[in-house]
């Protein structure tokens, strides 16, 4: 599967498709006009390039819209780019800048070397 980036105003889209499973596009027109102000051509030129991107899947009758990607797989990738774009790739160099910025729970801290001892094996 081919990487897709997605920008701030595609994931806008993404996130109603994530929320709903399906919607035609005219309701997706209608909840975006409501809440960002596009109009309902600016958000089905949005869509096209969704579509034409490989992240979502049209159905006709009716432009019903469907997500061909995972909001966890656009997570992952989004992630890998901003540790490449600052971090120079290193995981490590990543989390240990993060962690040191946070207040971690007790149980918050359990969780992470779980997931550290999992990696071991």
């Amino acid at each position: 599967m081919k990487e897709i980036r997605l920008h701030e105003g595609e994931l806008n889209i993404m996130e109603l498709l994530w929320s709903n499973k399906t919607l035609a596009a005219k309701d997706i027109a209608k909840i975006i006009k409501e809440y960002i102000g596009w109009e309902k051509n600016t958000t089905y030129t949005v869509i096209k390039r969704l579509i034409d991107k490989g992240a979502i899947m049209r159905e006709d009758p009716g432009f019903i819209c469907k997500a061909s990607i995972s909001k966890r797989t656009v997570q992952n990738i989004e992630t890998k780019v901003l540790i490449n774009q600052l971090y120079s790739g290193s995981l490590s160099k990543f989390i240990v800048d993060f962690l040191k910025e946070q207040e971690l729970s007790k149980a918050e801290l359990m969780e992470l070397e779980r997931i550290v001892n999992e990696q071991k094996f």
